[in-house]
Formats: C-alpha cells, structure tokens, sequence
C-alpha cells in the first residue's frame, strides 16, 4: 500500500477511534480499529511507523477533544485559527509518545503475532501512561474508558483504566499481527478473544466492597451559561437560585457544582454566606459547596466547602477542600506561557494547588472524598487517599462546570470517566455539575439517577456508601502507577535483549 494511503487509513481509524469514548456500547470498534493499527504498522519502517502513529493519534486526540476550541474561542476570545493551531500542536505532541511507541515495536518485535502483541501491549501502556503523567498529563480519552460497559471493565477494580486498555492493546494486536499472513490465520486469536470475553463477563469483577448506610442526597445542576457566569449584572440571579435550592434541600447532602458561588465568601452580600453556614451548622444536614477561596495575599483556590454541624469547630468554620490536580492554562500558567493566557479573557486563571492526600468529609457514617472537575480523571491521585483503610473515602463527590465546553460529547465522556473510577474502587459516585451531567453512580458504574443535561434542576436519590479496598486502590494507594510502569518496562527490556540476541545469530548464518 502507498505510503500516502496508509497516511489517510490511520487519520480514518484515529477519527473512528473516537467515538467509542462517547457511545461506549461500541466497545468492540475500539478492539477492531487498534487490530487495523497493528497490522499496519507492523508492515511499515520504524520511522513509517512512527508517521502512521503520530497520525492515528493526532486525530484520535483532536476529534476526541475538539470542544477545547469552544472554551478557547468562544469564551477565551483566542482567534479561531491560532485555537485551531493550538489544538492540533497540543494533539500532535501528545501523540508523539504513540508515535514513539509504534517505532519501537517495529524495532523490535520477534515476529510472532502471540509474542508480538505482548509487546504492543507494553508500548501502548507506556505511552498512555506518558500522555497521563508527564507535563501534569491529558490522559482524557485514554483507550480503556471505551471499555467502561464491554467486558473488559471487569478488569477495573484489579489492574485500573491503563491496565485495562493494555489487555485490550494486547488483544486487538494479537487478532491483527495473525491477520498478517491472512485471515484465516487469526481465526484461532479470534476465537480465543472471544473465549476470554465471555469468561470475564461471566467472572465479573469481584465483591471486593461491601455496604455501609444510606444518605439521602440532593444534587444541584445550576444550568448557568459560561459566558453568563462571571457578568456582574447575572451573577445576583444565580446566587439567588443557589441560596434557594440550598434552604430547600432536603437530602442528608447537599452537594452544588463548581464555582456556583462565583464570587469570595467576603464578596458576596452581607448574611448570605453566614446564612448558609448557620443553617447547616446548626441542622441536621450537610452541604458540600463550590466556590473560589483565598486573597490576594495568600493567592486562590478552587475550593469545595463543606458544611455542617461538625464543622462548626473547623478554621472559618467549614471543611475545606482545594483542588490539587489543577487545569494548565485554564487554572495555573504553565512557565514560559503567559504571554498565551494573556490573550484568552478567562477568570480566576491562576490558582494554588491543594494537598493530594486531602481528608474527606465526614457526613453522618459516610467518608465523602471531594474532587473538581477533571480530578476524576487521574484514578491514580484519588488512590492517594486509600493509604489508611480506616480513613479511606466511602464516597466520591465530583463537582464540575463542563459550561466551558457547551452542549458537545465533552459531558458524556466526563461521565465514562466518572463511572470508570466507580469501577476501580467500587465507591459510588455524585456527580453535581453546572450543566451535566448531574448523576449518580453505583459502586458498579451504573448510572442509577440523572438530570437531563443542559436544564437547571435539583436531583433527590439515595446513595450507599462502601468500605473495603479494590486490588487497585490496594496497590495505586502506595505505589500510583509505577506497578504498571515497570510491568512494561520490563517486557519492553526482555524484547530488546531477545532483539539484540538475534541481531549476530542472523550476522553469523549469512553466507
């Protein structure tokens, strides 16, 4: 096949690829789109290789997170064709650990498809681990949260999202490198794939968790427009609603998205803040808040602020949560870019960044662990809070503001990705956000109340919270990913002894 050809069927698969993330009952396209990878590459220099992955992967990236250009553009004021630019150069440098990835295969696969895809295996997990770390790490769309409803998802609680990708790797590399000396020759890898799919199905994950008691919960979705949020003139309507929705509560928790209170505490009109304290201080129930904290002096925080009547005790008398795992460009500016902020009209663009091992907030029996927004993407930063099983959360709390992105995919892969983190720790998870989505999930993942995106409203359920670690949390807990890491790295050492010892065998058997 001509190169250039190749070239346009890796921008296709990077495309498809894509989708998956979003409509994760296509599960299998993401298996099969990877096998197609493979196969190719595999028949390519490793600099072609490189070319192909760097492809795929710029693609799969961008048509993955197109909706950045609406929070860059549209509500950051950034031109379209340098948002466009940006967008491409940020996926093409994320990309570059695949194309590193797919050259090193090359270098050194032995040449059998089994043994092969154990390696396409490794590389693919250290390149999503790259994406997910180095530079404070994008691993959004990484490849296993398009397993999150496949049978790959039992998985989860044992190996986490990067493990669970690597197995699906290393399968769909396996029924591709067959496919190399025909079809038909990938009829045993493909029979055995489905083999091992079904038994997992039927295994299922393991009861690793088991149920403490029952909150009753409200969950606020404030439906506010981003370009509305911070306009002095709307922002009295919306701390109205939320001020409301907040005395009328009536679950055991309240929780209130992202910065529904845009505003400091001391900006805010006189008796509004202490109204809300005294009313959950001096009450029965609990409220976890979104709001932003700090001074000029001390700097800022995107903060969630607990209330209750066991806080009363506490500093400013409230529990106190910052976000740690903080936004580049969007909540710290990176060294070297400010004369890129610059250019966007985004507030409070600058925050401090809060502990990583935060303590949870208590709530009744229950251990609730907040987290910000895109927080919940980084499985191995809320493992940090399972070191003490005794202490470890028995409920996760996300609250976010996906308003940057408008009505796009962004909100239904943010709730993939929320329901995988139920899966690896089997904890349920509440998710209160500005305009979705606004659910509740079941330490299995499953969505068991919601709020139609995109409408303001207030959302009453039940949650049960849970005690008992995972494996993962077990391991992540003390050792993040660098389980994972060196599981990799070590297959990717063994190929490249068994590679070197190769190279004077085949020198020697010339003629």
């Amino acid at each position: 096949m001509p190169f250039a050809l190749e070239l346009l069927l890796a921008v296709a698969l990077g495309a498809l690829h894509s989708l998956p993330f979003v409509w994760t009952w296509a599960w299998p396209l993401q298996l099969a789109i990877v096998a197609l990878l493979a196969w190719r590459v595999a028949s390519a220099t490793p600099w072609r290789a490189a070319a192909l992955g760097l492809a795929f992967g710029t693609v799969w990236l961008g048509a993955g997170t197109w909706w950045l250009f609406i929070s860059m553009h549209r509500y950051g004021g950034l031109p379209a064709w340098l948002t466009v630019l940006a967008i491409t150069l940020l996926c093409a440098a994320l990309s570059l650990y695949l194309a590193a990835a797919m050259a090193a295969f090359v270098r050194w696969r032995s040449g059998r498809a089994g043994r092969d895809a154990l390696l396409f295996a490794a590389l693919w997990l250290l390149a999503e681990l790259a994406r997910g770390i180095i530079f404070t790490g994008f691993p959004w769309v990484a490849s296993g949260y398009a397993h999150v409803d496949g049978p790959l998802a039992v998985l989860a609680p044992w190996l986490g999202v990067y493990g669970l990708g690597s197995v699906g790797a290393g399968l769909a590399a396996w029924l591709g490198l067959s496919a190399r000396g025909g079809w038909h020759h990938a009829t045993l890898p493909g029979s055995a794939t489905v083999a091992f799919l079904i038994a997992l199905s039927f295994a299922g994950p393991g009861q690793f968790s088991q149920p403490g008691s029952t909150l009753r919960v409200t969950l606020l979705q404030s439906n506010v427009a981003q370009d509305e949020k911070f306009v002095a003139e709307l922002i009295p309507k919306a701390l109205d609603w939320a001020r409301t929705q907040l005395l009328a509560a009536k679950g055991d928790l309240v929780v209130a998205p992202e910065t529904i209170i845009p505003l400091l505490p001391e900006q805010l009109d006189p008796g509004y803040w202490d109204g809300l304290l005294q009313h959950y201080q001096q009450g029965r129930q609990a409220a976890l808040i979104g709001l932003p904290l700090g001074n000029e002096v001390i700097g800022y925080t995107n903060s969630a602020a607990g209330i209750s009547a066991g806080t009363q005790a506490m500093p400013q008398g409230f529990y106190r949560y910052d976000k740690h795992h903080l936004v580049p460009f969007g909540e710290f500016i990176p060294d070297g870019f400010k004369w890129f902020t610059r250019m966007m009209n985004i507030p409070l663009g600058d925050f401090n960044r809060g502990p990583l091992t935060a303590k949870s907030f208590a709530v009744g029996a229950e251990r609730v662990a907040a987290n910000i927004c895109y927080e919940d993407l980084f499985g191995e930063d809320l493992a940090a809070r399972f070191t003490e099983a005794a202490a470890a959360p028995t409920i996760f709390a996300n609250i976010s503001n996906i308003g940057w992105f408008g009505e796009t995919i962004a909100v239904d892969q943010h709730l993939n990705i929320s329901r995988m983190r139920a899966l690896e720790f089997q904890r349920p998870m509440l998710r209160a956000t500005n305009t979705g989505a606004t659910v509740v999930i079941d330490h299995t993942g499953r969505v068991t109340h919601a709020l139609a995106p995109f409408t303001q409203g207030v959302l009453d359920a039940e949650v049960q919270g849970r005690t008992g670690l995972t494996p993962f949390a077990r391991w992540a807990a003390v050792a993040g990913v660098w389980p994972l890491t060196l599981l990799a790295l070590g297959v990717l050492a063994a190929f490249v002894r068994l590679s070197a010892r190769r190279a004077p065998a085949a020198r020697g058997a010339r003629p």
